[in-house]
């Protein structure tokens, strides 16, 4: 039984990509009418709300949207997606291709192929997409923030509750 764990994990898939919800996120629709998102290994995006966020959305769109892509499951996120490595016309690799056009940053702590680190210099010494920016934002870096942001303003709401409740 435990053989069968890894083929079953990486085995190869086909479904046509029916929505893109970010840069690194997609929705293939299966046989059996059966719907999948999938997140992209390898690569990180810039968030929706963050710049540069829309040009990878764009980008991914314009590659894969209503194309029929091939794809192989490594492993599960915190959220529950399936990450996987897109494959489309005659085997183009998403996760590269957006690295490639300076849309994404290359996600090393969940990759072994330095090859996309050597991709991302390049797009930034010849500040290709997100690297005209020289403020440039990692993503996680923009989540943390943003969480920290969050979490400041619920302390704020409770101090003020508090007062509220002192003076009453």
């Amino acid at each position: 039984m435990s053989l069968l764990f890894p083929v079953i994990l990486f085995s190869q898939t086909s479904g046509k990509v029916i929505k893109v919800s970010d840069g690194d996120t997609i929705t293939v629709l299966l046989k059996g009418n059966t719907q999948k998102k999938l997140r992209l290994a390898e690569v990180d995006c810039p968030e929706n709300g963050q710049a540069f966020g829309k040009n990878a959305k764009q980008f991914t769109s314009s590659q894969v949207f209503g194309k029929k892509v091939t794809f192989k499951e490594t492993s599960t996120d915190r959220y529950g997606r399936s990450i996987a490595k897109i494959y489309y016309d005659n085997d183009k690799y998403l996760s590269k291709e957006l690295i490639k056009a300076g849309m994404g940053w290359w996600y090393y702590p969940y990759s072994k192929d330095d090859s996309l680190g050597k991709l991302q210099e390049k797009a930034q010494q010849n500040k290709i997409g997100l690297w005209q920016d020289v403020h440039a934002v990692a993503p996680w870096d923009y989540r943390k923030m943003k969480r920290e942001q969050s979490k400041n303003k619920k302390i704020e709401a409770a101090k003020v509750q508090l007062k509220t409740k002192e003076t009453v």
